[in-house]
């Protein structure tokens, strides 16, 4: 609930936010310096990233646990660029170290971080956001709330937000997002996480989630169209 809140705009102003912000951060903080699940010892890369990506949203960019966070992802970054997710450093699907740092202000970036940022973005660009293995159709899907979830849409947003947009190996993922327009200028909400295919669906099957949507999957959608209209802009509107 608190990362979609801090995508919908809200901040530390109110003081609802306030509180719960300061209940996660007691919560998940971790003695390495990042961020984990309650019942964890150490930190980990999907919730380190998500909740130092909300907390700077939410205005917590100064908050000494989210400096530190940002400093456990350029510890914890694989030789190849990415950052591992279930013990492997070679997955798009980890995502979210990108997306962190699209945020945070770069006057705080320290040279380690910038080159952590730069070398995450050539194992992106490298791989044209799509090339890793087998097809894998929900990668193609558009989602929100995406939590822990890829999709090229979350790979446009973050390498834009970064200052990429120009890079020619985005080609076919603009592409594809020009495509999805639709003729009344929207995009559609195209599926609902967890979208998952192939050895994925047993782990999930085990869970036994519940969908979690703020929008009618299938039908047209605000939080894509944003997300959609603002990718385009910073490309045809650089700064």
């Amino acid at each position: 609930m608190l990362l979609i809140l801090s995508d919908l705009g809200l901040t530390r102003k109110d003081h609802r936010i306030a509180n719960a912000c300061e209940l996660w951060i007691k919560k998940l903080a971790k003695k390495d310096g990042g961020f984990g699940l309650d019942d964890d010892s150490k930190s980990e890369l999907c919730v380190v990233g998500n909740t130092a990506r909300a907390l700077v949203n939410f205005g917590y960019a100064d908050h000494p646990k989210v400096t530190s966070a940002f400093q456990w992802l350029v510890k914890n970054q694989s030789k190849l660029g990415g950052w591992p997710c279930f013990g492997y450093g070679r997955n798009l699907d980890s995502w979210e170290g990108m997306s962190a740092f699209a945020v945070y202000p770069k006057q705080k970036w320290t040279q380690s971080m910038k080159r952590s940022v730069e070398m995450g973005t050539e194992f992106y660009l490298e791989r044209e956001l799509d090339r890793q293995g087998p097809h894998y159709r929900p990668w193609y899907r558009f989602h929100y709330p995406t939590h822990y979830f890829y999709d090229l849409l979350v790979g446009l947003d973050f390498m834009t937000a970064l200052g990429y947009g120009g890079d020619k190996r985005l080609g076919y993922a603009f592409s594809l997002l020009k495509k999805k327009k639709r003729r009344n200028g929207k995009w559609l909400l195209e599926a609902v996480h967890p979208d998952v295919e192939r050895g994925v669906t047993k782990y999930y099957d085990k869970l036994n989630p519940i969908p979690v949507s703020i929008e009618k999957s299938g039908e047209p959608s605000k939080m894509i169209t944003l997300k959609a209209m603002t990718v385009l802009h910073r490309v045809e509107n650089p700064s």
